[in-house]
């Protein structure tokens, strides 16, 4: 049985068990001769090269066009081809695509809210992004719930759709052995990232992903940061700088975005909406599980080729740590939205590691030992 057929039967059940809840059966849609045609345009912020991110648009497309007979289509742009990338969901807002797939924190310079749409440093992981986002807390209200408030005056609404699971440090022209080590460095970082490592000396240069190789191998920037390994090894950071560092503790489970025009999502039939939802939770589900199945062949290629693995030292780790808690102290002092997710996540977040450490940690930690000791 392929996709589609599945879609067809099944109504897109467990592909997201809270919207699918009230979804109506594909066929259902597909045969009701009142639910109209629709063509949608989403702006990517990535480029078709990295199939990994800017395929979980197409798989959210996909399955969109599935599930609704094709009544309900949606384009895919990459980054360039309407708007270059960092501007999408400026274009979402002003109405000129109806959707975009992109990070949120890439717009946390207008308002420091957008990066805890994605990741913030020293945040949660993959798995407890999901939780906080998709699960009301013991206050009865979920991470998602407390962002589209904020996207609505934004005239957005905005759903996960993608994860890459806990990043990689990125790339150096040198070692990076001390906090003095980063301190004059051009360093390319997204999100609030850049603000915090900035305590830290470095000078953070927002460039998009198409751009990153032009800036490094000019010496424009020094390092970069980017995903990890397997979109790492596509855009040939290995070829310019030699040492490559772990882990990306700016971004712990970075959420990817579906973001709505309001207005548009509005206009929508009940059952496209739920739909689209669904939708995005499945290519959430299905980056990450891209991710984990690509990354460790691309990272014993990009050894095989010459580079460096490095840790993080636990001083630059302690120093990045502590710049982070007072950049939070300092924002969350002057913008109370922020300050609300931002609490709201945190608390959250003490009690999931009390449980994480518990479990998952012993477990996979005895499992590494194990792959250490060529005993799996």
């Amino acid at each position: 049985m392929d996709r589609r057929d599945f879609l067809r039967k099944a109504g897109v059940a467990g592909a997201g068990a809270a919207a699918a809840t009230a979804l109506p059966s594909a066929t259902a849609i597909a045969q009701d001769g009142d639910m109209p045609e629709i063509t949608w345009r989403c702006t990517s912020s990535f480029p078709k090269a990295l199939d990994t991110i800017y395929g979980a648009a197409e798989t959210m497309a996909k399955f969109v066009s599935d599930a609704t007979g094709g009544k309900f289509n949606i384009q895919v742009f990459s980054a360039g081809e309407i708007v270059p990338g960092l501007q999408a969901a400026d274009a979402v807002s002003q109405g000129t695509v109806e959707l975009c797939h992109t990070a949120s924190y890439y717009y946390w310079g207008k308002d420091p809210v957008y990066a805890l749409g994605t990741a913030i440093p020293f945040g949660l992981n993959a798995r407890l992004q999901n939780a906080w986002f998709y699960y009301p807390t013991t206050d009865g209200v979920s991470g998602i719930d407390l962002l589209n408030e904020f996207y609505a005056t934004e005239g957005l609404i905005s759903f996960p759709c993608g994860n890459t699971g806990v990043q990689m440090g990125g790339w150096y022209r040198k070692e990076i052995n001390t906090p003095q080590d980063l301190n004059g460095l051009k360093m390319r970082i997204g999100g609030m990232g850049g603000k915090i490592i900035e305590k830290l000396g470095v000078v953070p240069q927002q460039i998009a992903g198409g751009d990153i190789y032009a800036a490094l191998e000019k010496g424009t920037i020094d390092a970069t940061e980017w995903v990890g390994p397997y979109d790492d090894a596509k855009l040939g950071f290995n070829k310019v700088a030699q040492y490559y560092y772990y882990p990306g503790w700016w971004e712990g489970g970075p959420v990817l975005n579906t973001m709505v025009n309001l207005d548009k999502w509005n206009e929508l039939p009940d059952a496209y909406k739920a739909v689209l939802e669904v939708a995005c939770r499945a290519a959430n589900t299905d980056m990450m599980a891209n991710y984990d199945a690509k990354n460790p062949a691309a990272l014993k290629q990009l050894l095989n080729e010459g580079a460096q693995l490095r840790p993080f030292s636990q001083e630059i780790l302690e120093a990045a740590y502590n710049a982070a808690r007072e950049t939070y102290e300092e924002i969350s002092a002057e913008n109370a939205t922020f300050k609300k997710i931002y609490d709201h996540q945190l608390a959250f977040k003490k009690d999931a590691y009390l449980w994480m450490q518990l479990g998952e940690n012993t477990y996979d930690t005895f499992l590494m030992i194990q792959q250490r000791n060529n005993a799996l």
